[in-house]
């Protein structure tokens, strides 16, 4: 997920004022450029017990993050690409305590520091899936605990960087998300809906509001009866949160976060295969009693010893051992990797990190610049000197002017149609979702292989139909996305032709 030409242009102002103005302005410049050049920053957030370290975990793919609850759960934690793993409990004075991951290599859940006294705990891995990827793993922003929710909360809704408490490294540590997995099972409560529009609310300022959140519905298994599949109810589910989270969301993926983790971070080892093998070789009804309830299947007369069961709960709950049982009732010679494949496709998980290639990868550059001038601007506004105030507006207010600048106000209309919010005819939203999702042309004007100049009569054949349609028949919320899709459209047309004459 590197950086593209909105994400430069900004870093470009940020070295340009630095070098005009001092003090702890100037620092917070140069931590905004900083955070350009850096990996997408995500954050997973969501009430106490939705399941998020296990999902940080899935995504790094090593069981890293502590899913009990307990010290480490109660403060923000950062995992990062480095060159050796490696735990910093991060002091609100800036001071760092270096701690060994426990022998499970895990996080330890005893910090050594006092929670007050801790801004945050960085974590660095040598897992290559950090590389363009930082995940923050937040406490739950339901928390009973008043301190835990405000830290969190700090956090996602961007308070840090002119937090005079808060030293210039944690400041810059803590200096909000990007971007934003909410985690959730079942029902979506009010709660969840002010937090994420919180979260949307800060990302739309400056007229900026990338599709920058995904809602995770987790612990679909939870859903299934005895030998049921929860996937159909989940479906449903998920379809009826997408209407309750669309102005906050731009999807919701159902996913089993456990099944997910014992997969991904490849916990499940050649005993735990055999084990469910030997399930598997048990008479239907025998099978069918122990998969009936966690307690029967952990308790009751088995050839598997209690032990070993109850580790198989931990790693795949009820619905994953019936799973794998299935599997391996219905094809006896199955072998270990393939499960292991079924069970991960089992999770959802493809899904989700399919969802993050699409909401995230792709409009990296537009989110990460919409974050920036964010940023930019609460710094400008609380700038000591008026000089430099005044600077950083104009500079902003000329990046806004600039034609590139318009593919994050395609984003902001492109999130308003698909979520339903203003209604157009569906090839129009077709059209308009292409336009903001993509550069490719001939993708965006269904055209593939089309000649240059094909490409650009036809893009200013639909600037005309959206201004024509802007004008005669639309509503007012109708005019003011499609006067943005006449612009994209227009500008596209202009990019055409110059590569067509120099072509």
């Amino acid at each position: 997920m590197t950086s593209g030409p909105l994400s430069a242009r900004v870093a470009g102002i940020c070295v340009d004022a630095a070098a005009r103005i001092g003090g702890p302005t100037r620092a917070q410049l140069l931590d905004v450029q900083r955070r350009l050049d850096e990996p997408l920053r995500v954050a997973i957030a969501g009430r106490l017990k939705a399941g998020k370290s296990t999902l940080v975990n899935s995504l790094i793919g090593r069981r890293v993050a502590q899913t009990e609850v307990g010290e480490c759960t109660r403060v923000v934690t950062q995992f990062r690409y480095g060159t050796s793993d490696r735990v910093d409990v991060v002091r609100r004075d800036g001071s760092r305590a270096s701690l060994p991951l426990d022998d499970l290599g895990m996080i330890p859940q005893r910090l050594g520091v006092p929670s007050h006294d801790i801004a945050y705990v960085d974590v660095t891995l040598t897992s290559d899936r950090l590389r363009d990827l930082t995940v923050v793993d937040t406490p739950g922003l339901s928390s009973t605990n008043t301190s835990v929710s405000a830290g969190t909360r700090r956090f996602l809704f961007n308070e840090a960087p002119i937090d005079d408490d808060i030293d210039p490294d944690s400041a810059g540590a803590l200096s909000g998300a990007e971007a934003i997995i909410y985690v959730f099972t079942q029902s979506v409560r009010e709660d969840d809906v002010q937090a994420l529009e919180s979260f949307r609310s800060m990302s739309s300022r400056l007229s900026s509001n990338p599709i920058n959140s995904v809602g995770l519905f987790n612990k679909v298994d939870k859903l299934a009866g005895a030998g049921t599949d929860p996937w159909g109810v989940a479906a449903a589910l998920a379809t009826d949160q997408r209407r309750v989270l669309r102005r906050v969301v731009s999807d919701v993926v159902p996913v089993i976060g456990l099944l997910a983790e014992t997969t991904e971070a490849g916990r499940l080892t050649a005993a735990d295969c055999e084990a469910l093998r030997e399930l598997a070789r048990l008479p239907e009804s025998e099978r069918l009693v122990l998969l009936a309830s966690v307690d029967l299947f952990a308790t009751r007369e088995c050839v598997i010893d209690a032990e070993q069961r109850t580790r198989l709960l931990r790693l795949l709950d009820l619905y994953g051992i019936g799973y794998a049982i299935a599997a391996l009732t219905a094809q006896p010679q199955l072998a270990t990797g393939e499960l292991l494949r079924m069970l991960l496709a089992a999770s959802g998980i493809a899904r989700l990190r399919q969802t993050l290639e699409e909401t995230f990868r792709w409009r990296t550059d537009a989110i990460k610049a919409g974050w920036a001038l964010s940023s930019l601007e609460k710094i400008a506004s609380h700038a000591a000197q008026p000089r430099d105030r005044e600077l950083l507006r104009d500079a902003i207010e000329r990046v806004l002017q600039e034609p590139e600048y318009h593919r994050l106000r395609l984003l902001e209309v492109a999130q308003l149609v698909t979520t339903g919010a203003v209604d157009l005819p569906d090839q129009m939203e077709g059209e308009l979702t292409r336009l903001a999702l993509s550069t490719d042309p001939g993708w965006i004007l269904n055209l593939p292989g089309a000649p240059q100049q094909h490409l650009a009569d036809a893009a200013l054949q639909a600037a005309s139909r959206w201004r024509a349609f802007a004008v005669a028949g639309a509503s007012p919320a109708q005019s003011r996305v499609a006067l943005v899709a006449h612009r994209g459209f227009h500008l596209l047309s202009q990019r055409m032709r110059g590569q067509a004459a120099y072509s």
